[in-house]
């Protein structure tokens, strides 16, 4: 996830030492430098340290976060078109909304403790304004936007690659994924037969029931699913099975 590595002068006097460093600590974390550090500093400038800072021309993080939503959004449906070719239109919509939306983008700004980084006015600091949902998911794409600026779109894909698609790899947006319908799309487009689900197994009290499901093409076992109800365990299988039937293609391409 390493940027580009050219230093640039920084203005004297525009932030104090010691915001200087915690954005050199900050970029360290991240293995991101920027050229213009003048932008990350923006990024992590919230309106009400403007207003309380007139005399000194800080330029608050608002348009770069205009600027990253729209970059982030880019990023994500062309990872989404990429890696789940069966997926209707419909689909693809309803899952990038889930990632891109608020609650998300806070959970990514706090993995990485963008918090502690804002740079905040007092009022806006002791009515909690640091863990505010909104101001986190707003630096989380102002951060975006401001690298973006810096170093073009695919520094910016790196560091989603590891901050945000590995979560989409290890199904934590499955809630909200049809796995079903893209596997019975796959078998259409491939005329391989037709499906079949089973519950095969349930286990624990009937207050905590854990139910796993296989599906079937024909004759063959395509995967099995585990879940605290039967269409989770569905969705599991079926999860299991596009991922089965797409490494088979890319085998066959690859041969």
């Amino acid at each position: 996830m390493t940027g580009k590595r050219r230093g640039t002068p920084q203005k004297n006097g525009t932030f104090s030492e010691a915001v200087k460093q915690s954005f050199i600590l900050l970029q360290q974390e991240l293995d991101v430098q920027f050229e213009n550090q003048e932008l990350l500093f923006q990024a992590f400038t919230h309106s009400s340290y403007v207003n309380e800072h007139r005399r000194k021309f800080y330029k608050d993080n608002e348009r770069l976060e205009f600027l990253g939503d729209a970059v982030l959004e880019l990023s994500v449906s062309q990872y989404l078109f990429q890696k789940f070719t069966s997926m209707s239109e419909g689909q693809l919509t309803k899952l990038r909304a889930a990632i891109v939306c608020e609650p998300s983008l806070v959970i990514f700004a706090n993995e990485l403790n963008f918090g502690k980084y804002v740079l905040l006015g007092k009022g806006e600091e002791v009515t909690g304004g640091r863990e505010r949902p909104a101001l986190l998911a707003d630096v989380f794409e102002s951060f975006i936007g401001a690298l973006y600026l810096d170093q073009g779109l695919q520094p910016v894909v790196a560091f989603l690659e590891q901050v945000v698609f590995p979560k989409i790899e290890i199904g934590a947006f499955s809630h909200v994924m049809d796995y079903k319908s893209q596997l019975q799309e796959m078998v259409q487009q491939m005329n391989n037969g037709s499906l079949h689900y089973e519950i095969v197994e349930e286990k624990g009290p009937a207050h905590n029931r854990t139910f796993v499901s296989s599906v079937r093409l024909g004759n063959d076992e395509l995967g099995e699913g585990k879940g605290k109800s039967k269409k989770e365990a569905e969705q599991k299988a079926a999860q299991v099975a596009i991922n089965r039937l797409q490494g088979q293609v890319a085998s066959r391409q690859e041969g």
